[in-house]
């Protein structure tokens, strides 16, 4: 009896409109982040899946085979460069690299394009320029790491993992204007009004696929921003080792899109010096929350952890010589 009354008085004792109002509050931050994340994400994956439906529809497997470099360094480093050619960012990356493996791009210069990709591009770049105070320094540290991860982690995925890794049920995907496989799809036999219609049906059938990892993936970054305090991090970054791995951490859980992170990492100038926030700035556009829920959509679980693993340590390594 003695027990129930102490549990009873202690019930009594909590203030229920307290409760209710920080559970009310933290709901309301976590809805205002998750919305964020959508809306900041959404015109990338929209870049994304079109440029992607316009890869299936006009672009053939041999054009592909005559400029990716045949030499396994030769197409890593391609596949690194043309990423300034697309100003997509990391919500809309894993698609492009989909379609440019299943046109038989190498996989080793596929990741290379997909890491780099998000942040080598222009507006990237000029984000970056302009988020750290008209300073060139930040956006050659970027750029350089970003350069010198995607170049061995591609290398070393050429060795690693010499086939085909996406997912079977990928591979078997029907899709509507998919005319005897991709090659008859891009031949110059079909009118350039089917090919448009084909690319947007495409398009919209890949933005749907791909929107509900965005969706879950969104869910969960809100959720640990909202639920995990940044101040526990920062206060175990004391030295080198620490302070690169808390930046880390912060870029994967905070899943921000290239093109804003900047400013976000700019605000941590008084706090850490630029190894740590060239970490940020590089892991966070490689590997992110919802980044990663699509690309475990999109290739098998073994290769994910490894790719993974393989650009924390480059990533890593890299911010310390910084």
């Amino acid at each position: 009896m003695r027990i129930k009354e102490g549990i009873g008085d202690i019930l009594q004792s909590v203030p229920l409109n307290g409760v209710i109002l920080v559970f009310s509050h933290s709901f309301l931050q976590l809805n205002t982040i998750f919305i964020s994340i959508i809306i900041e994400a959404v015109p990338f994956i929209i870049i994304g899946v079109f440029i992607s439906a316009i890869i299936q529809m006009f672009v053939t497997d041999s054009l592909l085979a005559r400029i990716v470099p045949k030499n396994r360094i030769g197409s890593v480093v391609f596949g690194t460069c043309m990423g300034s050619l697309f100003p997509a960012c990391e919500c809309g990356i894993v698609p492009i690299t989909e379609r440019l493996v299943k046109k038989k791009v190498p996989l080793h210069a596929a990741i290379a394009f997909m890491l780099a990709g998000p942040i080598i591009n222009p507006v990237v770049l000029f984000a970056t320029y302009i988020a750290f105070g008209s300073s060139w320094q930040m956006v050659f540290y970027r750029a350089g790491l970003a350069i010198a991860v995607s170049i061995a982690v591609g290398i070393l995925v050429s060795y690693l993992f010499p086939e085909n890794q996406l997912r079977d049920y990928v591979d078997k995907k029907i899709e509507k204007y998919h005319l005897h496989h991709d090659e008859a799809a891009a031949s110059e036999r079909i009118s350039f009004i089917e090919k448009f219609k084909g690319t947007m049906d495409h398009a919209i059938d890949e933005f749907f696929s791909v929107g509900k990892y965005l969706v879950f993936g969104a869910f969960i970054a809100a959720a640990m921003q909202t639920y995990i305090k940044q101040s526990i991090l920062l206060s175990f970054a004391n030295t080198p080792f620490t302070a690169i791995l808390v930046m880390m951490i912060l870029a994967f859980i905070m899943s921000l899109c290239s093109e804003a992170d900047a400013f976000v990492a700019s605000s941590f100038r008084s706090t850490f010096p630029p190894g740590p926030l060239t970490a940020f700035l590089v892991f966070g556009a490689m590997v992110d929350i919802k980044n990663l829920i699509m690309m475990l959509s999109t290739f098998k679980k073994k290769f994910v952890a490894v790719l993974i693993t393989l650009i924390f340590v480059c990533v890593f390594a890299g911010a310390l010589l910084i």
